[in-house]
């Protein structure tokens, strides 16, 4: 098997497939359902074939500081679950430093009042694959981040981290 970059929107991808020159692609089913392709999924990966990479899925709204008239519309557009859930993520990846070339995956979900987050990084070569896993109260969603990142470390994911830097 080889892996290998496929780029463009979802009608190139699907057209390279078609074409033969992929045996396979893994895309978004969000996109496909998006695009009412649903009949092109064949199959879904779960979280445990494939952890994603932090705040996938969750959209993020911006506007000026000082802008409190629109801060106060959007504000009601928070979904707390899904802002616990994406602050744990993130605080991972802010504690790692990764960015968006780093094989660095975090994913957490909220189940009966318990926030659980699990986190991987991977090797340079993908050989090998650190992971660690906390939860506790959504309240204190960064904190859990920070410990997941802290186990992390403590396995040699700054060492990884570092040589992705240096490339």
């Amino acid at each position: 098997m080889q892996l290998r970059d496929l780029r463009g929107n979802i009608h190139t991808r699907l057209k390279r497939l078609d074409d033969g020159d992929f045996s396979a692609i893994i895309l978004a089913a969000a996109g496909l359902k998006r695009m009412g392709l649903t009949q092109r999924i064949r199959a879904y990966l779960s979280i445990e074939e494939c952890l994603p990479s932090a705040g996938q899925g969750a959209l993020g709204i911006e506007c000026r500081t000082d802008d409190v008239a629109t801060q106060k519309l959007i504000g009601e557009l928070n979904h707390l679950p899904t802002f616990q859930c994406v602050s744990a993520e993130r605080q991972v990846c802010r504690q790692l430093e990764g960015g968006c070339q780093t094989p660095l995956a975090a994913y957490a979900v909220i189940h009966q009042g318990v926030l659980s987050l699990q986190a991987l990084i991977a090797s340079q070569k993908g050989v090998r694959i650190l992971r660690a896993r906390h939860q506790g109260a959504p309240w204190q969603a960064e904190a859990i981040g920070s410990l997941v990142a802290e186990q992390l470390i403590q396995q040699g994911a700054k060492k990884w981290l570092q040589a992705f830097h240096a490339e």
